[in-house]
């Protein structure tokens, strides 16, 4: 004890908290917000609720249906098919067709235009291809119209505009053996075929709404962050929404996206009530324009540099300098191996694993700590002040970052409605209850994020119907099976790009760009090698299932004691289809390096071209 006492020390100094008492609150804290419908509390955007995934910024254009054939098609045209569809190009491919539900590539970048949208991690890691396209951002974080912007300049640069399907959806995905080709339907009328298809729909790309009593029963207006209604607020990313000038306001949610445009809501609305079931911990963002002496002294191979640098921090792994050195490394060098390597180096000696785990542990601590008396420091009201108040581990939730979000509470017609971790009660046709207390209002936003830990095809809105007339969903139903999360048995020229069997990283687009190199390459195999499919075996899936489920009881305890969110499938840790069940346990570097050798080996160990 002494000794673990004296590796915390030599990194954190003097500890003036109770470790046991912090633990137990938070396992009490974890436990009023424990459900047992877990993810089934939410509602799916079907039916009457199909509205909630309406496109409010383009309109469909008309076109007729599409019974042509390509080479390889690309379902999704965000950052995922936009890097699947340059890494493609950049290999010599011409004949490809990105189908993209939105009116215009973008991604969550194209749906996400709430006020105050930004991205929450620095924009020269996070905006891919920007020495490709010779671009920089206008702050080190950007704002959602530039990334849109540079979205469509990628899709510009690389000619992917030129075959697009914009506003409109897969319905059905299916195998014909006897051409080897991938017959795609949509609801536009189309029944095109692709020799390859690539699926890039997302991670979080489908809206959910809570389930709670009465949402039909509201007379009001209601709208979706992620397809927000400017012309009933008025104003657009920057704020200013004079159209709730008179209006009293509720939303519902207080997670990334809610705290970003809580403080345009509370700035405008004549009266905003903030309903929150669990706090998001709140740290600083510091947000700044670009130094352009800084942009011009960059080296080629910059970003790719920065990139790296980023990811090995986050990862827990130590570098020489941290070029970025913002929110997100500073948590990590103190939660990870790198605050265990310091403690080493100041008492000459290697501490060992179960030292380590107690200096995560009270870093952890340490750092909720300094976030709960920064909610001190900022908002007045004692009593919000305590329900702002984050019980949980750092990485129970998303981090977030923002300078304004706190200070929103200090205003006089924003009202936090904390419902003790219950959540609302119900929806009224004139409002909200909560506490037993109905809030009259005019308009509920729901800010409620995006499926995850439901089934892949569902989140997908289609079914693929792969060799033999086998279903994804029935393959996949205790479960996915991949090789390396790209690839599954029995759906050949099928590839998928995300979090399926991929590690998780904090900068989404640097994974992107992993799994569309890696599948460029594949592809670049099949043509090389005179090749028509290529596909997992049998073993290589297997091998690659067993490796997951190995390192997937990585973090399983850490989840299972924190509050329910995504993270930990609201609580049910062992959900096949979860957040992190789903995912490499060991960290992007390992998994990148995985693929990397297999590319480099050159043996293709585990699929077969034919």
């Amino acid at each position: 004890m002494d000794e673990m006492r004296e590796a915390v020390t030599a990194v954190l100094g003097d500890i003036d908290f109770d470790p046991e008492e912090l633990h137990a609150k938070y396992l009490s804290e974890r436990d009023k917000r424990v459900r047992g419908d877990h993810n089934e509390q939410y509602v799916e955007a079907t039916g009457e609720f199909a509205k909630y995934l309406d496109d409010p910024y383009e309109k469909t254009v008309e076109r007729e249906p599409l019974f042509d054939e390509v080479e390889i098609a690309i379902i999704g045209g965000g950052f995922g098919g936009l890097l699947m569809g340059g890494r493609l190009r950049e290999a010599g491919f011409t004949d490809i067709r990105v189908i993209e539900r939105g009116g215009d590539f973008g991604g969550t970048w194209y749906w996400n235009r709430y006020p105050g949208a930004m991205c929450d991690v620095e924009s020269y890691c996070y905006l891919p291809m920007l020495e490709e396209l010779d671009y920089m951002p206008k702050h080190k974080y950007s704002f959602a119209p530039e990334i849109m912007e540079h979205t469509q300049n990628i899709g510009h640069h690389y000619g992917l505009y030129e075959n697009a399907c914009f506003s409109t959806s897969v319905t059905k995905l299916s195998w014909d053996e006897d051409t080897s080709r991938w017959i795609i339907e949509t609801d536009r009328g189309d029944k095109m075929r692709a020799q390859f298809v690539a699926m890039a729909n997302g991670p979080l790309n489908r809206p959910k709404l809570p389930g709670i009593s009465g949402i039909s029963s509201f007379e009001g207006h209601t709208f979706h962050t992620s397809r927000w209604d400017y012309e009933y607020t008025g104003g657009d990313n920057g704020g200013n929404l004079h159209g709730l000038n008179e209006k009293k306001v509720a939303i519902i949610g207080t997670g990334a996206t809610a705290i970003q445009c809580i403080p345009h809501l509370g700035e405008s609305s004549e009266h905003l009530y903030v309903f929150q079931r669990t706090p998001s911990s709140i740290d600083y963002r510091n947000n700044r324009e670009t130094d352009p002496e800084w942009a011009a002294s960059l080296e080629s191979g910059w970003q790719y540099r920065r990139m790296d640098n980023f990811n090995t921090l986050v990862a827990g792994g130590d570098q020489d300098e941290d070029l970025v050195s913002d929110g997100w490394t500073d948590i990590f060098r103190n939660l990870t191996g790198t605050a265990a390597k310091l403690a080493g180096r100041k008492l000459g000696r290697r501490i060992t694993g179960r030292e380590k785990g107690h200096l995560m542990q009270m870093a952890d601590y340490q750092k909720m700590n300094s976030i709960r008396n920064r909610v001190d420091d900022v908002v007045e009201d004692p009593a919000t002040a305590e329900a702002l108040k984050p019980w949980y581990r750092q990485f129970c939730k998303r981090p977030c970052f923002h300078d304004e979000y706190l200070p929103t509470f200090n205003l006089p017609n924003v009202t936090l409605v904390d419902t003790q971790g219950k959540g609302v009660e119900r929806i009224t046709a004139k409002g909200v209850v909560a506490n037993g207390v109905e809030h009259e209002v005019d308009c509920i936003v729901f800010a409620t994020g995006f499926e995850v830990g439901t089934g892949y095809t569902r989140r997908a809105g289609y079914d693929i119907i792969g060799r033999n007339g086998q279903t994804l969903s029935e393959k996949w139903e205790n479960g996915p099976r991949t090789l390396h999360g790209m690839q599954t048995t029995d759906f050949p020229n099928c590839f998928f790009l995300g979090f399926t069997h991929t590690a998780v990283t904090v900068n989404v687009p640097q994974a992107l760009n992993e799994q569309a190199m890696h599948i460029s390459y594949m592809i670049s195999q099949v043509r090389d090698q005179d090749g028509t499919t290529i596909e997992a075996t049998a073993e290589g899936e297997q091998m690659w299932v067993d490796e997951i489920q190995d390192k997937s009881k990585l973090g399983e305890r850490f989840r299972a004691e924190c509050t329910p969110g995504y993270y930990n499938n609201e609580g049910k840790v062992g959900n096949p289809d979860g957040f992190f069940t789903t995912s490499y346990g060991a960290g992007p570097i390992r998994f990148h390096r995985i693929l990397s050798e297999w590319r480099e080996d050159g043996q293709m160990q585990g699929a077969d071209i034919s």
